[in-house]
């Protein structure tokens, strides 16, 4: 039987390591090794999961036995497709940093993420969820604080209190329902089972909607979004974008709904407003952008509103939906927060005003590049479009202007990112820019791994579908309003 454990444990030892390489060279190479290795680990979990409603691959033992806190992990359909996400990310991520010098410190400080988002991935108690958000915040702090870039001290301080400040409400709220449970223990179960008054549930709903929905981010705590994904390094990017935002989708589904459904009645329809509002604001600003890492930026608030707007239409279609595209939304970010940096190491700007005709030059990067753009705006065949399709579905149940406005993300993504085709690969080019040289190594490798997703995924979804059906049906029937 696979050891859940060892993917926890793995990532921990992996930072230990790396933590003492000097050598950039060893160092990549060592990561991306470990990375491989964790994803090699996690194929067997998919191989031998069984598609059903149960918890599997259990496993639970005491930590701290006089307070009632046992560490509890185990997969079900709503938690695998984001441990694969996770662990088939990082090794992409690792290989994108090959072209820059980044000794052990760097390498080790992801894996020691990796840890912390498996943790939050797998935990089926308070208590060990609530270790792994935090630690997952601390290595990506450092990340962007020590490799960033501009303002960045001041950026990922503001990103640092919002987030602090939504898992101390969220702190509160577990401590409050430990205390509430007959047996004292933070499990999943006895959280989701507790009787709560009405009132109580809708303080409980708020503290762990704020919370997530900083994480997301969700309207109007997006704030730091923005900023903290322009500054960061490409790869501490990816980490936020790819990753880490998913702890929050992750976190509603989960968590927040099952144990204040009263306060999902109360503030449901609210949360969902606020998610519709997050993708037309974003879409709106992402047309201004000159900028084109803050255009992808902006795209992710308007996709992630759209996630989020399913998980909170509480429904089949609409849950389906949400899992696909937290994984579709990871895969796609990735490549093109990839291409970004790319044009940017070749061109030395980010500046749409100062690029143009790339693909006179770069005809490779510009093939992979809008076959990405063509799953990010959800086109037919691509990742991005059952997703899209089934939230918008979801929506639709709950009320047509939902999903009247909701599908803008469609319409504007298309016209945003398109603009950003157009302005960077498209027209005449600069004539500093004629000595640009087109990808190669392991840019192609990673690129022609996204984009093999991108298109397996858009062709051939119910794989992805399957995994998630049977626990989210069992879910709704267990949680209704």
């Amino acid at each position: 039987m696979n050891n859940l454990f060892i993917l926890l444990l793995l990532p921990l030892v992996s930072a230990l390591v790396l933590a003492f390489v000097k050598s950039s060279t060893s160092a990549k190479w060592a990561a991306l090794s470990l990375s491989v290795l964790q994803f090699a680990l996690t194929i067997p979990f998919l191989c031998q999961f069984v598609p059903d409603a149960t918890i599997q691959f259990e496993q639970s033992f005491d930590w701290i036995k006089s307070l009632g806190i046992r560490f509890h992990i185990g997969l079900d359909g709503i938690s695998l497709p984001l441990l694969l996400l996770t662990n088939g990310l990082i090794p992409l991520i690792v290989l994108s940093t090959f072209s820059k010098t980044l000794k052990g410190n760097f390498y080790a400080l992801v894996s020691f993420m990796q840890a912390g988002l498996i943790l939050v991935f797998v935990a089926l108690d308070a208590f060990s969820f609530y270790v792994g958000w935090e630690v997952a915040l601390i290595p990506i702090y450092f990340i962007c604080a020590l490799w960033g870039e501009g303002d960045r001290i001041r950026v990922n301080l503001k990103f640092f209190i919002y987030t602090f400040f939504g898992s101390l409400l969220m702190l509160i709220a577990i401590l409050y329902l430990y205390q509430q449970t007959a047996t004292k223990d933070f499990e999943w179960q006895s959280f989701a089972s507790l009787t709560l008054q009405d009132g109580t549930q809708r303080w409980i709903f708020w503290a762990f909607f704020i919370a997530f929905a900083v994480k997301i981010p969700i309207f109007p705590f997006h704030t730091w979004q923005p900023d903290t994904y322009t500054n960061a390094p490409t790869a501490g990017t990816m980490l936020l974008a790819g990753i880490m935002l998913k702890m929050g989708t992750y976190g509603l589904i989960r968590w927040l709904i099952p144990i204040a459904p009263l306060g999902v009645v109360a503030y449901g329809q609210l949360a969902l407003i606020l998610c519709i509002i997050g993708i037309v604001y974003a879409s709106i600003i992402a047309f201004k952008q000159q900028d084109a890492k803050r255009l992808v930026a902006y795209s992710s608030i308007a996709h992630v509103g759209l996630i989020g707007a399913g998980i909170f239409a509480w429904n089949q279609e609409g849950m389906q939906g949400a899992m696909m595209q937290m994984v579709n939304h990871g895969i796609s970010v990735v490549g093109l927060f990839f291409v970004l940096d790319i044009i940017a190491q070749r061109t030395g700007t980010r500046s749409l005003s100062e690029l143009g005709g790339l693909a006179q030059r770069m005809p490779k990067l510009a093939v992979f590049f809008l076959l990405i753009i063509m799953g990010a705006v959800g086109l037919p065949l691509t990742n991005g479009f059952i997703g899209e399709f089934l939230l918008l579905k979801g929506i639709y149940g709950v009320g047509i202007f939902y999903a009247v406005f909701g599908g803008l993300t469609l319409i504007f993504g298309a016209v945003y990112m398109l603009r950003l085709f157009q302005r960077t690969m498209l027209g005449a080019g600069s004539p500093a820019q004629d000595a640009v040289l087109d990808i190669k190594g392991h840019e192609v490798v990673l690129l022609l791994v996204v984009a093999a997703f991108v298109l397996y995924l858009g062709v051939f979804p119910n794989g992805l579908l399957h995994l998630s059906e049977a626990s989210v049906a069992q879910l709704l029937q267990q949680v209704k309003f």
